[in-house]
């Protein structure tokens, strides 16, 4: 395969594009939104080569902001008149704007031309896309897809059609948990420095350009330091004050107001997310500390490389974003339950389960263990709360461990490699 072809091959991503197609000329604006470099331009690409397929190339209209040609654009007033340009007719136009944040007043643009015969499509790596003047002029009027990196599904399809795959999953794994999801890793061969520079480099760009820049931080030094306390403790219970001692002894200050800024920062930037906990048998979240897990694995990688002290933590995020790319509402769980002590006496023990995944009012529950190191204790603490859950919804012990398997009791021990690539949860 010549490196032009390698450039030109398409590779479908169904999951995002199988729900975008529902809406193609429906009178909602599609927001197409996600992670920097998690593939929000590529989808965009799949949805006009569909829409291509229905309507000739004069009607469709796409308009990358950052490309060097369409810089010249920074005001509403340029961007309707460059639109106008391209509408000579009734018909129905269908208008792809990339990333239109970077023009003044885009948001009167769009409700403007939503009012003509067009279907809107627009991409943004930042939520506050949806919010300011956006919502109030189009409350109601759009829908949302949340694009995230690769799944290891799509990781070894990206990678076999660009020849540097195997058949061998269990390989295609380790290599997946090792180099991340982001899609330029799978496109083509690189060695485990040049992708560390390149995750380090996608890390950067989203802290300095989606955060920094684009919210004015007075503080920049903060927001560092807080994102290697965040990135240091993904799926832990963080709390402010917890932030504000490591920050102080890191001699940079901030007080809570200002963490709790930062934070939703990194979340509207889609770097991290917060998770909520989540009362099983209450059916009630809990106001708590959240935990922390990043919006791709490998983001970890940019700061503290590949610390095999970690791997728990990754393997739970990887499986975090895995229910969250199959459309589930994901908290962490707390099952309270009654056992006796040593001298026979009632003991009420609150018991942690990894992850709470909703989705029409269907439930699956998740432990992440990487491996049985002691089989008795192991089982103990990783099945005791999922074995406490009276109802008959899946319950899973998610493992690395290749050599315990097992039902017991309705909970299903799995490898994390059949999680993943598991057709129906």
């Amino acid at each position: 395969m010549t490196d032009n072809e390698k450039m030109n091959k398409t590779i479908e991503r169904e999951v995002y594009t199988e729900q975008i197609k529902d809406f193609i000329n429906k009178p909602l604006i599609k927001i197409i939104t996600g992670l920097r470099r998690s593939g929000k331009s590529y989808v965009l690409n799949l949805v006009i080569q569909e829409v291509a397929e229905r309507v000739d190339a004069e009607h469709i209209i796409r308009i990358n902001f950052e490309d060097v040609e369409n810089q010249w654009i920074k005001t509403n007033a340029q961007l309707n008149e460059h639109i106008l340009s391209f509408i000579k007719d009734d018909k129905r136009y269908y208008l792809f704007l990339d990333e239109p944040q970077l023009v003044d007043g885009w948001e009167k643009s769009v409700n403007g031309f939503r009012l003509k015969n067009t279907d809107i499509y627009i991409t943004g790596a930042n939520s506050k896309l949806l919010s300011g003047e956006f919502a109030t002029l189009l409350a109601g009027r759009y829908v949302t897809f949340y694009i995230h990196g690769l799944s290891l599904r799509e990781f070894i399809k990206f990678r076999k059609a660009y020849g540097i795959g195997t058949d061998d999953e269990s390989k295609e794994l380790d290599d997946y948990i090792e180099i991340g999801g982001f899609p330029i890793l799978s496109t083509m061969k690189f060695t485990p420095n040049a992708a560390r520079r390149i995750i380090q480099d996608i890390n950067s760009s989203a802290v300095l350009k989606d955060v920094i820049e684009r919210k004015k931080l007075r503080n920049p030094e903060l927001l560092k330091k807080l994102v290697a306390f965040v990135y240091e403790n993904i799926g832990s219970s963080v709390s402010v004050s917890s932030i504000v001692k490591y920050l102080k002894d890191e001699k940079v200050g901030g007080d809570p107001s200002t963490i709790t800024e930062y934070l939703g920062h990194l979340e509207d930037a889609f770097i991290v997310h917060s998770v909520q906990k989540f009362d099983v048998k209450g059916k009630a979240l809990l106001k708590t500390n959240e935990k922390f897990y990043l919006g791709e694995h490998s983001l970890q990688y940019a700061l503290f490389g590949d610390r095999p002290s970690n791997s728990g933590k990754i393997i739970e995020n990887i499986v975090y974003l895995e229910l969250l790319r199959r459309g589930y509402n994901v908290t962490v769980g707390n099952i309270q339950v009654v056992t006796r002590d040593e001298n026979g006496k009632r003991v009420t023990k609150t018991l942690e389960i990894d992850f709470v995944a909703e989705k029409y009012r269907s439930y699956i529950y998740v432990q992440v263990c990487l491996e049985f190191t002691d089989y008795t204790k192991t089982k103990v603490r990783e099945f005791a709360p999922l074995l406490a859950i009276n109802d008959h919804y899946p319950k899973y012990v998610v493992t690395l461990d290749h050599m315990w398997q097992a039902d017991e009791n309705g909970v299903k021990g799995i490898h994390l490699k059949d999680f993943l690539l598991k057709q129906e949860l």
